[in-house]
């Protein structure tokens, strides 16, 4: 199996992102197309183990950045990976105020502030859910 692996990754080639093959469809890693009709896509237990990994990193980014992150609680640290998840660390970084206002434990304000973005318009009833989240400490 291991000789056959390496064959294929040195045919193919290995990629970590998303690219266009010599036909043109989308491809990621060892040559999988993604293209819908084409290539075999994602299966369902790829799909959990992207996401569950896109989870894990974002959390771990967030222990990192802010000291005040593992004393949330799980709603709100789950808000809070949602928000890593969806606009990245660089761009969460950049809401100051809301940032501040977590970590002093205002959580209400930490919302008003997340939810009067560019973001909160661009993804609407994610950001309603996500603040309600940060404000209320429980799911809705």
């Amino acid at each position: 199996m291991q000789r056959l692996i390496e064959q294929l990754k040195r045919h193919e080639g290995v990629k970590t992102h998303a690219y266009k093959d010599h036909l043109g469809y989308v491809t990621v890693g060892v040559g999988r197309c993604l293209e819908e009709g084409i290539g075999v896509g994602l299966s369902e237990d790829e799909i959990e183990y992207l996401l569950l990994n896109d989870i894990k990193r974002c959390n771990n980014e967030l222990q990192k950045a802010f000291d005040w992150f593992s004393e949330l609680d799980e709603v709100r640290r789950d808000a809070m990976i949602n928000l890593c998840f969806n606009v990245g660390l660089p761009r969460l970084r950049g809401f100051v105020k809301a940032l501040a206002a977590m970590e002093a434990k205002d959580y209400e304000e930490a919302a008003k502030e997340f939810f009067d973005s560019r973001w909160a318009t661009q993804v609407g009833s994610r950001a309603v859910e996500v603040c309600a989240m940060i404000s209320t400490g429980e799911y809705s």
